[in-house]
């Protein structure tokens, strides 16, 4: 029996029984793939081989030579390969994933026989080639897009999934002639600033928790506090804040007294997570404060996740990103802000989707056709209860011709219901002066709000799963800016006719309604967001299997 790290096989699971050192060790790279592919699953030597079919093909093509090793010792890039494997957990991958206890084993294996005046023998430095090669090739899968099949989530994600740019193969062979496998890797990564500092973000809170250990435990209480209060929870807060660094320079009185010192290192707190600085220690804050380093790297790593399903030419190009856990717009050329507002996304009951359509015109003073869900369930039993009703909300009831019907001919009872009931423009539309269309099967689209009191709310989630949006006035502006005749006046004009105005962008520009909570601060600083629809836990559980 031979030991391979903790797994033990026999000479005949792994060589073709007998060989000699004179078959060479191409020979064996050969032999031992062939008998790999031929096996289901394809097993060398107790490692389970997730990408034979690619590893085969990518030595056939260079003759079975091997790309780890030289004359029987291991080669500066396979160290490196194994050091990029242990970093991956900074992509928030798991390194178990790509072979390293059984490379570590070897590695170790390898080291002691070169203090000892020898070296590994054909049959070791076989399994460690292929395995190598192995690992490559799935890592760079993974970084490419992702280790999870967002297709498979019970909560959808219908923005197409990332393309691979590069062959892990043509990968590989590029990273060895550079003499550089991270730069090779590096250019799997999202074209994000967002994933890099991601990353760092990790690192930083690894090393924390290895330096600064601590029993994390809860603070739990049913109320908020405010400057002047005392309480034993403010104690708590003193503690926690100063662990994240938000120390204030004295206590003035009491430890468990809300003091002005205190209230500073919590506005900090609160601008550091994005969230609106009150000074108030509520739900939302004390929540923040409650997340321990090791669940705030678990959020990291799932989002690190989802920004590697988002295609590239979505964060290189011109793209208008909504984001629904931070309840932020954001219109961008490559990494250039052109414009960013808050927006009201859908509630937990009708949760906005996460997909992605291209814009393609806007509607000036729009009508607001009622979705026949809405006017089921809400618009008609209204009108049964109140017959002004339609009037008092300048609503009418219109036939499939778009002619309209009087209130007191319509069977109210019928199902399926007939007609078409809708709100004329104005100010008090639903739809607010304008909304920004961008087709899709899920008739949702950006658009205006007469309800502008709402973007004063931290948590925005009030919309059947349309996004109502701040300032769209302006964002109008910007959209028209370079199509002839339509100046700001224009706009404004046409945002407050009695009948509806269609008008087409002079291009068509990708909308991607995302669900991330880790994003950017303005300064590039990673903010965490709350998992308002409780979808965070099921990617971590993929991403961890």
């Amino acid at each position: 029996m031979i030991r391979f790290g903790d797994v033990f096989f026999t000479v005949c699971l792994v060589l073709i029984a007998p060989f000699s050192f004179a078959q060479g060790l191409s020979d064996q790279i050969r032999i031992n793939l062939e008998k790999a592919t031929q096996e289901k699953p394809h097993v060398l030597g107790g490692v389970f081989l997730k990408n034979v079919g690619e590893v085969y093909q990518f030595y056939a093509q260079r003759g079975f030579e091997p790309v780890w090793s030289r004359e029987f010792v291991l080669t500066e890039r396979a160290y490196e390969m194994r050091y990029e494997i242990r970093q991956s957990q900074f992509d928030g991958l798991k390194p178990e994933d790509y072979h390293l206890g059984v490379l570590e084993a070897s590695f170790a294996q390898a080291e002691q026989k070169k203090k000892d005046g020898g070296v590994l023998s054909i049959l070791e430095l076989t399994q460690l080639e292929i395995v190598l090669t192995d690992a490559f090739f799935e890592l760079a899968d993974d970084l490419a897009i992702g280790k999870v099949n967002p297709s498979s989530l019970k909560a959808s994600w219908n923005i197409p999934r990332r393309s691979r740019s590069i062959d892990p193969s043509t990968l590989l062979i590029e990273s060895l002639a550079q003499e550089d496998l991270r730069a090779g890797l590096a250019k799997l990564y999202p074209k994000t600033l967002l994933y890099a500092e991601g990353k760092q973000l990790m690192r930083e809170l690894d090393e924390k928790q290895k330096k600064e250990p601590v029993n994390w435990k809860s603070i739990k209480t049913d109320r908020a506090f405010k400057v002047g209060d005392f309480n034993p929870v403010i104690s708590q807060v003193r503690e926690r804040l100063a662990y994240w660094g938000f120390v204030p320079s004295r206590v003035l009185e009491d430890p468990k007294k809300y003091d002005s010192l205190l209230l500073d290192r919590v506005l900090d707190f609160q601008k550091s997570k994005g969230m609106t600085a009150d000074g108030v220690l509520g739900t939302l804050t004390l929540e923040a404060l409650n997340d321990s380093p090791s669940e705030l790297v678990d959020k990291i790593a799932l989002n690190l996740e989802r920004l590697r399903w988002i295609p590239d030419e979505f964060f290189e190009g011109e793209a208008i990103f909504v984001n629904i856990p931070s309840f932020q717009l954001i219109y961008r050329s490559g990494a250039d802000t052109l414009f960013s507002t808050k927006v009201i996304v859908g509630t937990v009951k009708h949760q906005s989707p996460v997909f992605t359509a291209p814009m393609s015109y806007l509607v000036m003073s729009p009508y607001w056709n009622i979705p026949p869900s809405i006017a089921r369930n809400e618009t008609i039993p209204a009108i049964k209860r109140n017959p002004s009703y339609l009037e008092s909300n300048r609503m009418e009831v219109v036939n499939s011709a778009g002619n309209s019907v009087p209130p007191s001919a319509v069977n109210w009872n019928a199902r399926p219901f007939p007609y078409l009931i809708r709100q004329k423009p104005g100010e008090d539309n639903a739809l607010g002066l304008v909304k920004f269309m961008f087709p899709n099967p899920n008739n949702v689209y950006l658009h205006d709000t007469p309800a502008k009191q709402l973007f004063d709310r931290e948590i925005r989630t009030f919309s059947h799963g349309c996004i109502r949006m701040q300032n769209p006035k302006t964002f109008a502006d910007l959209l028209l800016k370079n199509k002839p005749g339509w100046t700001s006046d224009r706009i404004w004009e046409a945002m407050n006719q009695s009948k509806e105005q269609i008008v087409q962008l002079d291009k068509k520009i990708p909308v991607v309604i995302t669900y991330l909570t880790l994003t950017m601060d303005a300064k590039g600083n990673p903010q965490f967001r709350q998992d308002v629809y409780q979808r965070d836990a099921e990617v971590l559980s993929l991403l961890k299997r």
